[in-house]
């Protein structure tokens, strides 16, 4: 983090909850692994314009990669930067493997209900992001693919998924810088890939600060594609 930037919100998000907010132009949000082996599902919108999506598929493809880390950009569907990832120490944030839904959840862990349970019972994915999207005006038909934090994915030469353990350290963190009022709407909750038997998702924490626009140029400047996005993002400001 820049020395001198202002600290505007602190929370921790338990493993299994969710939350949403926007990440206003000039600001970033750092998520931190707490305990190690945290997943977190992401979705972002433009918080102006909510037609405006993530598309991971354009992200991946205009930077030549199949991973995602510092240096790289979330690029919209409309081709504009809806966050740059600044800095990075887990080095591997997965983009294809998506986002738990209620039969997977109960398949491999089993019923834990909350007539049981209570507030410890067994949540997915899916329903955490729609509650958070239910707070914007935004429904089933708006479920995106997700991003999935701190969690790796590799494919097999059989074209297999294969969930790689241990991806994240306790301590671990990704920062992520907006160049446009973006809404982020996120669950720390198991990665669907993940063998782990026991549902044990892990907490994060969030730190969003106001931040320097400079602290991007390592995204800017990654490729001829990122300068091309930036400039499309703030032509959306003029």
């Amino acid at each position: 983090m820049n020395p001198g930037t202002t600290l505007l919100l602190e929370e921790t998000v338990p493993g299994g909850a969710h939350t949403s907010l926007v990440v206003k132009r000039g600001q970033s949000l750092r998520v931190t692994d707490l305990r190690g082996g945290a997943n977190v599902s992401v979705m972002m919108v433009n918080a102006t314009e909510k037609s405006e999506r993530l598309n991971l598929p354009d992200s991946l493809k205009c930077q030549h990669t199949a991973k995602l880390t510092a240096g790289h950009c979330l690029y919209s569907d409309m081709g504009r930067v809806l966050a740059a990832i600044v800095a990075d120490t887990c080095g591997w944030h997965d983009s294809i493997g998506g986002v738990s839904n209620a039969a997977e959840v109960l398949e491999r862990y089993g019923a834990g209900r909350y007539e049981e349970l209570r507030n410890a019972f067994y949540r997915n994915g899916t329903d955490n992001l729609l509650v958070e999207m239910g707070k914007w005006g935004l429904g089933i038909e708006d479920l995106l693919m997700t991003l999935n934090l701190f969690s790796r994915v590799d494919v097999a030469d059989d074209g297999a998924l294969e969930f790689v353990p241990g991806n994240s350290k306790a301590g671990d963190y990704v920062e992520l810088y907006a160049p446009m009022h973006t809404l982020v709407v996120l669950t720390a909750i198991q990665h669907p890939l993940d063998p782990n038997r026991e549902y044990a998702p892990r907490p994060v924490k969030l730190a969003l600060r106001d931040a320097s626009p400079e602290v991007a140029e390592i995204c800017r400047s990654a490729c001829e594609e990122n300068v091309r996005g930036f400039i499309n993002t703030e032509r959306f400001f003029l």
